[in-house]
């Protein structure tokens, strides 16, 4: 029985969940600046710089929390610092 490696699946665009990852990781500084000069960035603004790719842009927001990020919900979809 064939089983599937997690770690070679294609996502959007025939990237693997690493590249998205690296990424989304490089991304970051930029969403990260744009926070600290405009106080606010919306998931709007985030989908659109990544281009519509969904594994990145929950990546993204993945890792704008863990760096100490309010990322908001469905009712205030921005990301802002606590």
């Amino acid at each position: 029985m064939d089983h599937c490696n997690r770690h070679i699946r294609a996502y959007k665009n025939g990237k693997t969940f690493e590249q998205c990852r690296n990424i989304a990781e490089s991304m970051n500084p930029d969403f990260k600046n744009y926070i600290e000069v405009n106080g606010t960035l919306s998931w709007d603004k985030i989908l659109e710089k990544v281009d519509g790719d969904e594994i990145v842009y929950k990546l993204t927001l993945k890792f704008l929390r863990r760096d100490g990020y309010n990322i908001g919900n469905n009712k205030i979809p921005e990301v802002k610092k606590f």
